[in-house]
């Protein structure tokens, strides 16, 4: 009997694996929460482990193309003053891996253009799933139902059914708040990604394609703070206002429609993502703060490395599941608790601690940085 293997989640981690499992000609539905998937969202870095994948799903240049490929990632100081580098185009010579930013929803737009629309069914958001000898069933929030030989859940952070499976896996909060926007590139930042810590908060910027410009901002504060909720424009400028231009002018020129905010949040990590004929993929099973510029890069990752193990066990999708599992726990929890250590160095705000850290970071050797970033982007 041919499988028929539900993809529960339209996303990053989602449409990937559609492409993944058209690779290896396995059947497929895949179901999205929303009534029409929609280009939406702010930008996003994809970094060269995420694009061998693509390369692999022959849509990395169609990525390129809608983004931009970014020759350094830059760490300073709020006067502007160097503390690392990352140079990109060394990772490409080295090791065959190039970096590009783009907007997320021109990285939908790329992944939808080269899956099959049929295989698409949106307004089923899973609420709760259930196993037989006959398959699994999922049951979605409209009363509706679907069954298949194995079910792949890529649902996010907020997946209803991890937390039937594991009841104590809840969104830790990191600490810090964050602020998104993209504004047209006024400052012909080509090519360049640039973080920039200081006492007030920790702001990033980098050059997405299409003459536009990607930016967040992070703070220190409590959990679903009213205060930073209602944070306009013109506050954020106001608490940037003594940063390195052009961070504050940036903010200002950001239509206000584009301004988007939420708590960075993530997963502790586990060591549990095969439930039989079920499966965790992406932030549903891992999701990780944005310090490494990881998150996306492992749902992609989790796609290739799934669709192998199901192409090497084809009769027995549990064990295809559980062998995925064995490969990415330890790679993923390494990434987990790496961004989630390194966000609360970045966020230091005390002046003597954020200086001893400056100092300390530029003291290191770039052969450090080097294994430290092979480490990051060595796919397992």
């Amino acid at each position: 009997m041919q499988k028929k293997i539900l993809i529960v989640g339209g996303g990053i981690a989602g449409l990937t694996t559609a492409l993944a499992l058209e690779r290896i000609r396995m059947d497929y539905y895949l179901l999205e929460a929303v009534p029409e998937i929609k280009a939406l969202g702010a930008g996003i870095t994809l970094a060269g482990n995420a694009m061998k994948v693509l390369e692999k799903l022959e849509v990395a240049r169609s990525v390129q193309e809608r983004g931009e490929i970014l020759t350094s990632m830059i760490i300073q100081d709020y006067h502007g003053k160097e503390i690392s580098v990352v140079d990109a185009e060394k990772l490409n010579r080295e090791y065959g891996m190039y970096t590009v930013a783009i907007h997320r929803g021109a990285l939908h737009e790329a992944l939808l253009e080269k899956m099959n629309s049929g295989k698409i069914i949106t307004g089923k958001k899973a609420v709760q799933y259930r196993e037989d000898e006959e398959g699994v069933v999922v049951y979605f929030d409209d009363g509706s139902s679907l069954q298949g030989t194995a079910v792949i859940m890529a649902d996010g952070i907020h997946s209803a059914i991890r937390k039937q499976l594991i009841p104590d896996s809840q969104p830790r909060y990191s600490g810090y708040t964050c602020w998104r926007g993209v504004t047209t590139d006024a400052w012909n930042l080509k090519r360049k990604a640039y973080e920039t810590w200081g006492p007030a908060g920790r702001f990033g910027h980098v050059p997405i394609g299409q003459n536009l410009v990607y930016w967040f901002a992070c703070k220190n504060a409590p959990y679903k703070d009213e205060q930073m909720k209602n944070f306009t424009i013109t506050d954020l400028a106001e608490n940037f206002k003594d940063y390195a231009q052009p961070i504050q002018s940036m903010i200002i020129q950001t239509p206000r429609e584009n301004l988007i905010w939420g708590d960075i949040i993530d997963l502790k990590p586990t060591s549990r993502y095969a439930f039989n004929n079920l499966v965790l993929i992406g932030d549903a099973a891992h999701a990780t703060t944005p310090n490494l510029g990881q998150g996306a890069c492992m749902a992609i990752e989790d796609a290739w490395i799934l669709a192998e193990e199901i192409q090497k066990h084809p009769d027995t999708l549990s064990a295809a599941f559980r062998a995925f599992e064995a490969r990415r726990v330890k790679r993923v929890n390494f990434i987990v608790n790496t961004s989630y250590r390194l966000g609360r160095v970045a966020q230091l705000e005390n002046r003597v601690m954020a200086g001893l850290r400056n100092y300390i970071l530029r003291l290191l050797p770039e052969s450090l940085n080097d294994r430290q970033m092979k480490q990051v982007l060595d796919i397992a």
